[in-house]
């Protein structure tokens, strides 16, 4: 094993308890953990100085990290990444909190997105964390788009889907835009957006873009290649990103960087810049990913863990996401069973009242 490339494999059994514990009890109590501790209940009869060697060797290697000279060692975002990796063990769901989570997809409420809202207060409460619910788009087949200019800086975007259903979204537009360039984007895509959903429309504007280049100016394309994005629903009442549980994080202890640092994380989700990167995480693997610190940059400003699942359509299609922002000492084999079983259960009820 190198610093470069720690690997639980080729750890001896000594270290491997030793980090192993160090972990699971900065997880349990957020605190530096002693070699004094460790010895207590050691599987081997070892004394304290040569647990700390133990320790100085992992600290060494990037597992390990002392916030100060004299105390315990807590682990590092890679030592936590490994231990996510090789030695997490993740447990059973809780009764209780498999009850909370039931009875909010199991209300009478017909609007999917008033459930989504309780499921995210539900997912919030049993976690002690923030919750992220990523709503599904309207997916119905679109029959006509029009821009529409307000003023130099905003303008209004009208979806009209074949189902009836209509749309109509305030945006900036970029730069340069008129009210001809506007009449020419939306020529062009009601041209192709016959038959395809929203969320397919991205890609068939991709390649036709670069096929048909010539046939649109460039101030036409320039609107094209950004209205999708802006499409994302940014009005209260069909918000696509439900964040809720803002304050299980600001109450946790910290000074005031800390918290400054959260406040960021809140106001950049609530003004929802970044709803597609945080649907692309959860599409680049199946099943529950686990975020720690700065992996991904869509949470490193503030020292957090993001827990995430995505949750499919009938046509095991991704369609939105299910989330747990926490510190990066959360509780994550309980975290990651919960989070499992909400996506399961969303994506169950989303094709049940499809």
């Amino acid at each position: 094993m190198t610093a470069q490339s720690p690997n639980i494999d080729e750890m001896n059994a000594r270290s491997r308890e030793v980090f192993r514990r160090v972990v699971e009890g900065y997880l349990e109590s957020g605190a530096p953990v002693g070699s004094r501790s460790l010895t207590r209940d050691f599987s081997e009869q070892v004394s304290a100085a040569t647990i700390r060697n133990v320790m100085q060797d992992l600290e060494y290697l990037g597992l390990l990290g002392s916030p100060h000279v004299s105390a315990g060692r807590i682990p590092t975002q890679l030592g936590l990444r490994l231990f996510v990796d090789g030695l997490l063990e993740v447990g059973d769901l809780d009764g209780q909190d498999r009850e909370k989570i039931d009875r909010t997809v199991t209300s009478n409420n017909q609007d999917v997105t008033t459930v989504l809202d309780e499921v995210g207060q539900a997912l919030s409460g049993v976690t002690h964390g923030a919750s992220l619910v990523l709503t599904p788009k309207h997916e119905a087949p679109i029959r006509h788009i029009e821009f529409v200019s307000l003023s130099a800086d905003r303008a209004l975007v009208v979806l009209v889907f074949g189902d009836g259903h209509v749309e109509n979204r305030v945006f900036t537009p970029p730069p340069g835009q008129t009210p001809s360039s506007m009449r020419e984007a939306a020529n062009f895509l009601n041209a192709i957006a016959a038959g395809h959903t929203l969320s397919d429309l991205s890609a068939v504007i991709s390649r036709e873009i670069k096929t048909r280049r010539q046939e649109i100016n460039a101030l036409a394309a320039e609107l094209v290649e950004n209205g999708v994005v802006l499409w994302e629903n940014e009005g209260e009442s069909t918000e696509r990103l439900i964040v809720r549980g803002r304050g299980n994080l600001l109450g946790e202890g910290g000074d005031e960087a800390d918290l400054a640092r959260i406040r960021t994380l809140f106001d950049d989700l609530e003004r929802k810049r970044d709803i597609a990167q945080f649907l692309d995480l959860a599409e680049e693997g199946e099943g529950v990913r686990i975020f720690i610190g700065s992996e991904n940059k869509l949470f490193s400003l503030s020292g957090s863990s993001l827990v995430v699942s995505p949750y499919m359509n009938a046509d095991k299609k991704i369609i939105g996401a299910v989330g747990v922002i926490g510190p990066t000492r959360l509780n994550y084999g309980r975290i990651v069973p919960i989070v499992n079983y909400t996506a399961k259960l969303v994506g169950k009820m989303i094709v049940d009242r499809s």
